[in-house]
């Protein structure tokens, strides 16, 4: 028995069309991407994360395999009682501004010798060139003739002083000589003056007479020991008394000078004691204090300039240098203990660490920090003395810890349809050595977001990162991941940048 199925034209025609449709599809996932076509990188919107004391998800047991192959180095913490802040930055070796001396010419004329080489020491006193002065010389010849009239102008007084004692001559005549007497004595000081002006010694204006000749060369001495870091004299340069033709600094002492951040203003005086340091001598650190402080702030990177004036013998600090500024500033608090930053980690906008217990748990403690100095931070609160923290391998905690966060019954159970208000957008941020990589993301306003930034690279100066407009500061240590979580508000730029304002970055909001 035969079954016939007859279909009308209406179903033939919708079945044609549906196979169409599907192989239209088929060719437009398949084809290529057009040339110059550009693919938009989404950011992750993720749930937000259940908050870290949520239960036992707060603790993490690992095997005794696990933990040796992570390499986990656990440190007993010590107290820090008796122990002093110290505030770090960056700075630069500068002269002495006291002790440097812009030397000019003080006859114009044209440069006939140099005797003093870039670099060199000199002395003070030391010539170092010479010039020929036709003003020079023309003031000696005033004042050569000036003396001379004086001279013959004094025996006429003279004479007349005896003729008007005999009644040869009238008062009158000698009360004019007088005054004409005093006017040329008067001239010939001035002229003096001008010869002293000129860079001529008492002695040698006294040794000049008429009949001598006349110097037309001068020497150019130095007005201080020192070294010479600039020199624009040459031979045949025409010169005057504003020609910039030597600079001379004394080294014996120099100047550190660092940029200090508007947060670590209070903690800071005048006479706080500080150390210097330099890649080029790290064994010998100088020590020096605090003599300056600048009353301005730099509006670009929101800092002061910090002077400290130190010893420099031998002119081992060389002009320009990098240093490492070390001030220490008033004790800080007697509770408060310190560990590697190895052991610190950062979720969100908290700094958390992970306590070891016994058979293999770690716990995570919130804490708060307070000064760093090299690796080491203050830990304010949170720990305790005798507490048992993870230092080498605390990343690694960490991700175990929010692996089996996600993981867990409460965390696995389907959110309600309102808590897509609670979502988080999540993005990562490398730090090489050309800079941000991204360097630019687009994200939606409104919606809390969560950064992680990596430093890859020591060929970089974001060692540090700042987000100017939301007065946050970050360091950024090796192969350490740190995140940064904020809200932003729709149809806002946020720019950050690193610790130097060298390398920028920044965050379209739509």
């Amino acid at each position: 028995m035969s079954h016939r199925v007859t279909l009308g034209w209406p179903a033939l025609a919708a079945a044609g069309i549906a196979l169409i449709a599907l192989g239209a599809g088929a060719v437009y996932l398949l084809a290529p991407k057009p040339p110059g076509s550009v693919e938009r990188t989404a950011v992750a919107l993720v749930p937000a994360a259940r908050p870290a004391d949520a239960g036992s998800n707060r603790t993490v047991t690992l095997t005794a395999e696990a933990v040796k192959r992570a390499g986990i180095a656990i440190v007993t913490v010590a107290g820090g009682a008796g122990r002093s802040s110290v505030v770090r930055l960056p700075g630069t070796v500068e002269a002495n501004a006291y002790k440097e001396v812009v030397v000019t010419p003080l006859v114009a004329g044209r440069v006939t010798r140099v005797l003093a080489e870039l670099g060199d020491q000199v002395r003070k006193g030391q010539t170092l060139m010479q010039i020929y002065s036709p003003e020079l010389a023309d003031s000696q010849t005033r004042y050569l003739s000036a003396q001379a009239e004086l001279a013959a102008h004094e025996q006429e007084l003279a004479r007349t002083s005896r003729l008007t004692a005999i009644g040869a001559a009238s008062r009158q005549e000698m009360e004019r000589l007088d005054a004409e007497h005093t006017a040329k004595r008067a001239g010939l000081q001035s002229l003096r003056s001008r010869l002293v002006l000129l860079g001529m010694t008492a002695a040698a204006i006294d040794a000049m007479s008429p009949g001598t000749e006349v110097a037309a060369t001068t020497s150019v001495p130095a007005p201080l020991a020192g070294v010479v870091t600039e020199r624009a004299a040459n031979l045949g340069l025409n010169v005057d008394s504003s020609t910039k033709v030597f600079t001379i600094v004394d080294l014996s002492s120099v100047w550190v000078v660092g940029a200090l951040y508007e947060r670590d203003f209070a903690r800071v005086r005048l006479g706080s004691a500080v150390t210097i340091t330099t890649d080029a001598d790290r064994d010998h650190p100088r020590q020096g204090r605090v003599s300056y402080i600048d009353p301005q702030v730099d509006p670009q990177t929101r800092t002061a300039g910090v002077r400290v004036e130190v010893a420099n013998p031998g002119a081992t600090l060389k002009l320009g240098m990098y240093a490492d500024v070390a001030i220490t500033t008033a004790a800080a608090d007697q509770s408060a203990v310190t560990l590697p930053r190895s052991a610190v980690q950062t979720v969100g906008s908290r700094q958390v660490v992970y306590v070891a217990g016994d058979a293999g748990t770690f716990t995570e403690r919130e804490v708060q920090l307070g000064d760093a100095s090299g690796d080491q931070v203050e830990v304010r609160s949170g720990i305790q003395p005798g507490d048992r923290v993870v230092t080498t391998g605390s990343f690694f905690v960490r991700a175990e810890r929010e692996r089996l966060g996600a993981t867990s019954p409460a965390a696995a159970e389907p959110a309600p349809a309102a808590a897509s208000a609670d979502a988080v957008q999540k993005a990562t941020i490398k730090v090489v050595a050309t800079g941000f990589q991204p360097a630019r993301l687009s994200l939606k306003g409104g919606v809390p977001v969560r950064l992680t930034f990596v430093r890859t690279t020591d060929q970089t100066c974001a060692t540090a990162l700042v987000f100017p407009g939301l007065g946050l500061r970050r360091d950024l240590p090796l192969n350490q991941p740190v995140e940064i979580a904020f809200t932003p508000a729709p149809g806002k730029t946020v720019d950050f940048v690193c610790g130097m304002n060298m390398l920028r970055g920044a965050i379209v909001v739509e």
